[in-house]
């Protein structure tokens, strides 16, 4: 299984994080990775997102879980199975602060092959974990 992933401690509960999390239109204005984004993050739908990795490219990502205050995930592939992609949002309470993961894994026969063709997200990453962060603590990234 191959996978990208970011953690950051943030110093607000989830109540506090999830308007700003679950907000994808407010995205760009706190994320230089995201250049656009549409549709509500909420089960059941499809949101529309353009990146910084792939800018000539819309991926149409499938809500497939969300239970606010706590995550939800984006998911896309392939038919049967053959490759699929979950990206995990999840704030988890720790004392009067909040740990923010967020972690994509990709799945299926043909995932070897197709983790090849995915730039580096790690860095789309940590400018999210970061600009979240400082979005919700009040900081300019």
């Amino acid at each position: 299984m191959k996978f990208y992933e970011t953690k950051t401690t943030i110093n607000a509960t989830p109540e506090q994080i999830w308007p700003v999390m679950s907000d994808g239109a407010g995205f760009t204005s706190w994320d230089s990775s995201v250049l656009q984004f549409d549709g509500e993050i909420k089960a059941g739908n499809q949101v529309k997102l353009v990146s910084e990795v792939a800018p000539k490219r819309t991926f149409k990502l499938n809500v497939s879980e969300c239970s606010p205050p706590h995550h939800f995930v984006f998911s896309d592939g392939m038919p049967l199975g053959l490759f699929k992609g979950e990206r995990t949002y999840k704030l988890t309470p720790k004392g009067n602060q909040t740990e923010f993961h967020m972690r994509e894994e990709y799945t299926g026969p043909l995932a070897a092959m197709m983790y090849k063709a995915i730039p580096d997200l790690q860095p789309s990453f940590e400018k999210f974990a970061a600009g979240l962060k400082a979005k919700v603590e009040g900081r300019s990234t």
